[in-house]
């Protein structure tokens, strides 16, 4: 007997930032909890956020969305991935590899090649799945983009997807925003949403009345749920949702805000339990008990900027005062003496910069991008600031061009103050973050579980098991 193909719904928004993910993430979890199999979908993300799976990487949304699913992440779930590189230029993911011909080219001339892909990537999660999950990407009601759009109209075309909504209403216009969008989706695709969802609410849900009602007069479509703000853990897709708000008794953390700043998403953890800003300027790193130099899509010139800015120097500064400096990946390259550029991957071949030199490493930039998960282990000898992460061993992932050395077999190089890794994942371990800041963070288990208890409480259980076509 042929089975028949898995559905799937469409979470759109707005806007980016409207809470696609959040919500996603949100449903993934709780499908799961019902016996659904559920698979996470989008089609084409532009993030230099990106978690290495099996076959590569895909953007940690997407990766996130299968953990809260309680499913294996698969290149397949996020077929092409876009990361910014600055200066108009990005580098194009296709299937967990970079694409350099793609790269190259001009959004509308790399569509129509990779839509084959994209729909073969979907119908053979499809082909194992319950229910498929699809994110969207910024709008559907993108009117420039409608013969382009593969994250929202192509796939929920090719899936036959409901669709629902989800607007910020903390931004302020939520309805206009909702009805704009719904007015601007190409009729065939307005016949597919279901329902809208108001996200980020804070106050009495009373006062929205008569608002959710006008809007079905006028739409047809209901408003199927709203969604408190939360104070949850889910890193943002662009960021780790940095708050600025101050609490008393934890430690504060600068995390270094250069141009090109990557996979601060893995940082999550380190906003539950400190009060973290992103420094821009050397007064920004003032009174920092940890300062972080993340990961860097361009480091060459984040080294450039380091300089000009004067955050380099405060950074060395702040060093040798005994603040505690950590490195991720590009961030560990930047605390190096050198880095150059031999195969001219962000620049000129032979290009070199030089780094803050708080270590005795340099880096060579390669085209060959190295993309794999390891074991992240500190010697068992480390003393002084970071003596806290002696022997200890960490599960990451590595996702950068080059190599950085002395080749000595180490994974993490400490020099007092000043710790450097080029691998992913560190401050993502609740022991590490414990050990580092004095607290510890609920994990990402328990941030599923809010956003799932979220949707169970204040989303239509009915319009959504519709949508599913699971009644």
């Amino acid at each position: 007997m042929t089975r028949s193909p898995a559905p799937a719904i469409a979470v759109w928004g707005t806007s980016s930032g409207a809470g696609k993910s959040l919500v996603a993430t949100g449903l993934a979890r709780w499908f799961a909890r019902h016996g659904v199999r559920v698979v996470p979908f989008k089609a084409q993300n532009m993030s230099n956020h990106a978690r290495v799976v099996d076959g590569g990487e895909i953007g940690a949304a997407q990766w996130l969305q299968a953990l809260a699913a309680g499913v294996r992440p698969d290149v397949r779930m996020n077929p092409v991935l876009t990361k910014p590189e600055g200066d108009g230029r990005s580098q194009v993911v296709v299937l967990g590899r970079v694409d350099e011909e793609l790269s190259g080219r001009l959004w509308r001339g790399r569509a129509a090649s990779v839509w084959p892909l994209v729909r073969d990537a979907v119908d053979g999660l499809r082909a194992d799945a319950d229910l498929v999950l699809v994110e969207g990407a910024g709008s559907p009601a993108e009117i420039n983009l409608v013969d382009v759009d593969l994250a929202n109209l192509a796939t929920a075309e090719h899936l036959d997807a409901r669709a629902l909504i989800v607007t910020d209403i903390d931004r302020g216009g939520a309805f206009a925003h909702l009805f704009g969008t719904w007015s601007l989706v190409p009729p065939e695709h307005r016949a597919r949403i279901d329902g809208f969802v108001l996200n980020g609410f804070r106050g009495d849900a009373s006062l929205l009345a008569p608002a959710p009602e006008r809007l079905g007069e006028m739409t047809g479509v209901p408003t199927i749920g709203v969604i408190p703000r939360l104070d949850h853990a889910l890193p943002d897709e662009d960021g780790a949702s940095f708050r600025p708000a101050v609490i008393g008794g934890r430690s504060r953390v600068a995390v270094v805000g250069y141009p090109t700043a990557s996979n601060l998403d893995e940082l999550a953890a380190v906003v539950e339990v400190a009060d973290v800003l992103v420094a821009t300027t050397p007064s920004d790193l003032c009174g920092a008990d940890l300062i972080v130099l993340p990961g860097s899509k361009h480091v060459t010139s984040d080294a450039v900027w380091l300089e000009r800015s004067g955050v380099g120097r405060a950074v060395v500064s702040a060093a040798s005062a005994g603040t505690r400096v950590a490195g991720i990946c590009g961030g560990a390259q930047l605390l190096g003496r050198t880095i150059v550029d031999r195969d001219g991957v962000e620049g000129p071949a032979g290009h070199r910069v030089e780094g803050l030199g708080l270590l005795a490493v340099a880096t060579e930039l390669h085209r060959h991008k190295v993309v794999g998960t390891g074991t992240i282990e500190v010697a068992a000898d480390v003393d002084g600031p970071w003596g806290v992460l002696t022997g200890r061993r960490v599960e990451g992932y590595e996702i950068h061009h080059g190599v950085t050395g002395p080749h000595d077999g180490s994974q993490v190089w400490v020099d007092g103050p000043v710790l450097a890794t080029v691998a992913h994942g560190l401050f993502e371990d609740p022991d590490v973050v414990e050990a580092v800041l004095g607290r510890r963070p609920t994990g990402l288990e328990a941030t599923f579980d809010l956003l799932a208890d979220a949707v169970d409480e204040h989303l239509d259980h009915d319009a959504l098991f519709r949508m599913a076509r699971l009644t």
